[in-house]
């Protein structure tokens, strides 16, 4: 499974921004994906995820109300939408396979890394 995010940018906060997760391979309908994302000087965290089917998604706290996760498996693509950005979402954002979609999100048990795309929320 290979995955590339896309959709990353430069906004401003109180603005809005969809990432994309565009997986290629046989088994993505088998697979939870989980999205992550590491700050300058920051440790990698988990942002959030969704089981293989859509039904069960997660979030960390501080994303809660303002990111939405998303999946559609006809596309083999994950989204995560996000609202009311604020200077604190920048980072490098990455999508990763699981078997399981849960809490909280460990990268070490994620495989089948992006690329990254880089989101900037400044004035």
């Amino acid at each position: 499974l290979q995955l590339v995010e896309s959709g990353g940018g430069l906004v401003q906060p109180g603005e809005s921004l969809r990432l994309s997760c565009a997986a290629s391979g046989l088994s993505f309908d088998y697979h939870s994906i989980g999205w992550f994302r590491q700050a300058p000087g920051k440790e990698r965290e988990g942002v959030s995820c969704v089981s293989a089917n859509g039904a069960t998604t997660n979030y960390v706290d501080s994303v809660k109300g303002r990111f939405t996760i998303s999946r559609d498996n006809a596309k083999n693509t994950v989204y995560l939408q996000m609202n009311n950005l604020k200077p604190e979402d920048t980072a490098v954002y990455y999508c990763a396979a699981d078997a399981l979609c849960r809490m909280p999100l460990r990268g070490s048990e994620y495989d089948s890394w992006g690329q990254g795309t880089r989101v900037t929320v400044s004035s």
